[in-house]
């Protein structure tokens, strides 16, 4: 299997222009949507941190 300069020329180009595409297409958040998408990363983090920690706690107070 061997890959052409050919194909990777066209793979490339074709990366770069939907890149181009996003790039025209994106927006800058309004200041509502960006604090709703911080308050769910936020949650999120939290509840993993949490799981983490009642899972640490279980393990600990078997082995103990």
């Amino acid at each position: 299997m061997k890959i052409s300069i050919k194909q990777i020329k066209e793979k490339t180009t074709g990366f770069v222009r939907n890149a181009v595409r996003v790039m025209r297409l994106m927006t800058k958040p309004k200041k509502q949507e960006f604090l709703a998408v911080a308050k769910v990363t936020g949650l999120g983090i939290v509840i993993i941190g949490l799981i983490g920690f009642v899972i640490e706690s279980i393990r600990w107070l078997l082995a103990g």
